[in-house]
Parts: structure tokens; sequence; C-alpha cells
């Protein structure tokens, strides 16, 4: 929005010719997310708290979460309201990428904002049935990768530290960008079970995807570093620097001991988003790496699952494995650090592939 208005006037003041630029627009994007994300999530706190809006916690989950019981959630609303605002208020708008990504990221935060509704609201504790809820996402996901699709865009796959390595999917990469991106939105929903846990590695994920597609959206960059170039993309750098800006400012009230949950309302919208970002800008293998953590909380829910099924033994202790440490007896805090230590050395792997190739 302010690109359109403001960038215009550059012909007659210079000052104004900075907003051309992706780079500034992404930093003062995160700054704009970052304070709209403290302020609302300082009032969604306030005002959940004075409904009695709270956290449901699992019976069987470990002991030390009963405590947690009836701690505001839900504030996921309010990142989703800084992401989106900030992203509108700083990008070019006529941008062929930025509405589907944007809407995809709103429709998965109304699903998860209709789980959260039945759950703490309707005091339905299992919320949307699991079928419902992954029919919803797998037909949004659906729509915008179809959109893509038509739009002539690139069905190309390509693999990490392998330059020369490109699989061209055809028809195939329409069910292939739909499990990405509702994989994404799942895992990161798995992961938030801690306080901070699912917030401090998406800051992480989110901030180095705002370098991948910076870099994709580059013509003399991508070309230098033999990354496939995807023409317009850049702008989503503004979409990911926003991101960053949110979950920093809702980490601020999240981080141990949390006065507030972002709930499936922010987990599901922000995992799909990151999942929609890994999609539009070919990073798609590569987010298995950048957002490692949630892939391995998602893998150890399937593990156990199956393990439980085929062999009537459990893997862990509890799944997802978050728990499974808390109940070897490690301290909730030093889980999350740990945690948050090994996505910033799996994202700086990642950006090593930039050159490994």
């Amino acid at each position: 929005m302010l690109y359109h208005l403001l960038f215009p006037l550059s012909k007659y003041y210079s000052v104004f010719n900075v907003f051309q630029y992706i780079t500034f627009r992404t930093i003062y994007a995160l700054i704009t997310a970052l304070l709209l994300s403290l302020i609302l999530s300082s009032y969604v706190i306030k005002r959940v708290g004075s409904l009695r809006i709270g956290e449901v916690v699992r019976q069987d989950g470990p002991p030390g979460h009963i405590s947690k019981e009836g701690t505001p959630t839900m504030g996921g609303i309010a990142m989703l309201i800084a992401l989106i605002g900030s992203t509108v208020l700083w990008v070019n708008l006529r941008n062929p990428y930025i509405w589907p990504l944007v809407l995809l990221t709103a429709g998965m935060g109304v699903i998860g904002f209709m789980d959260d509704y039945r759950k703490v609201i309707k005091k339905r504790r299992e919320g949307l049935s699991a079928k419902t809820k992954l029919a919803l996402q797998l037909l949004i996901s659906f729509l915008v990768v179809m959109y893509l699709y038509l739009g002539q865009f690139d069905t190309i796959v390509t693999v990490p530290f392998f330059k020369d390595v490109r699989i061209d999917m055809g028809w195939l990469y329409i069910p292939f960008a739909v499990f990405v991106i509702v994989g994404a939105s799942n895992a990161v929903n798995l992961t938030d079970g801690l306080d901070g846990l699912a917030t401090g590695p998406m800051i992480i994920a989110a901030a180095t995807y705002m370098l991948l597609v910076y870099v994709t959206g580059h013509a003399r960059i991508a070309d230098y570093l033999q990354v496939l170039y995807v023409p317009s993309v850049g702008e989503l750098t503004i979409f990911a620097g926003a991101m960053v800006g949110a979950s920093m400012g809702f980490l601020w009230f999240n981080t141990y001991p949390a006065q507030i949950f972002m709930g499936d309302v922010g987990s599901l919208s922000l995992g799909g988003g990151l999942g929609a970002l890994a999609v539009i800008t070919k990073h798609e293998l590569l987010l298995a790496l950048v957002g490692g953590i949630f892939v391995i909380e998602a893998l150890s829910v399937i593990f156990q699952v199956t393990s439980f099924r085929l062999r009537g033994r459990r893997v862990l202790l509890m799944a997802p494995i978050h728990h499974h440490f808390e109940l070897k007896g490690w301290a909730e805090p030093k889980i999350i650090v740990r945690f948050w230590i090994i996505a910033i050395i799996l994202a700086l792997i990642a950006i090593s592939t930039l050159k490994l190739r």
C-alpha cells in the first residue's frame, strides 16, 4: 500500500526512491509486524483473560502441564493480523504471488480459529474432527496450488546440494505441493506444545526463507549462485520479514513461562504460510531442513502411532518428542532452548546449500 502511495512521489522528492527497494521495505515490514504483534498480543491477553478463555490441557499429558490450564490462548490471532497487516502495508500489491500466499495463510488461520473456538469456547475438548480439519486444509492448499499451476507456474523441483538435479514433475507437482503446504501446517501445529517451542524455530525458519526468497527473486544473484530464478518472487521477502516480526512480537509474551499460547489459529496459519512460501520460491525440499524441528516433531508422532499399531509398543515415552524429553526429566526451558539451537544449526546448513552445489 505504501509502495503505491509513496514511491510515485520519488519523481518529485528523491527520498521516496527508497520504496522501490525490497530490502528497505522488508526491514520496515518486520518492524511494523513486531510492533503490531506486541500491541495486539498484549490486548488479546487482557481481552481473552477477562473472558476466561484459557488453554485446555490434555489430562494424559506431562503432569507439569496441569498448571498451564486456563492460560489465555488463541494468541495466533494477533500474529496473523500483524503478519497480514504489515505485508499489505509494505508490499507491491500488484505482485502475482502475494495474494495467493496471503489468502492461504488467512484460510489456514480460519481453520485454526474454528478448531480453537470449539475447544476453548464451546468446551469440546477435541475441537474440529481430524478428518474435517485435514479436508479443509487440503481444499485451501489445492485451490492455491491450482491457481499457480494454471498460471504456468514452473513444476520443476530442485534438489539441495545438487546444482544440476532438477526434476520436472508435471501435473504430479500439484499433489506434491499440496503435501508440502499441509504437512508444514500440521508439523508446526504438533510442535506447539511448550512455551515458545514453535515460535522460536518459526522465527529462524522465516528468517532463513527471507534470505532464500531474496536470492531466488534476484536474477543476478540467482545466476551467480546457480539457484533457480523465479521472476517477481523477490517481493515475497517482505512477507517472510513480516512473519519474523510477528513471531518475535508474540514470543515476547509466549516465552517461558508463557502468558499466552498461539493456539491452532497461529500454528496452522504460520505453518501453512511457510509451506506456501517454500512452494512459490521453489525451495520445497529445502523446507525439510530449514524446518527440521517441525519435521522431527511430526515424524515422532508418525513413528509412535505406527509402532503402536503394528507392534503394540511405543518408541517414545510420549509423542510429540518434546513430551518424551519432559517425561525423561528434562526441564521445560532446557528442551526449548536446545531445540532452538538445533533449529539454528539446521538453518545454517540450509543456507550453506546455496554454495555447496
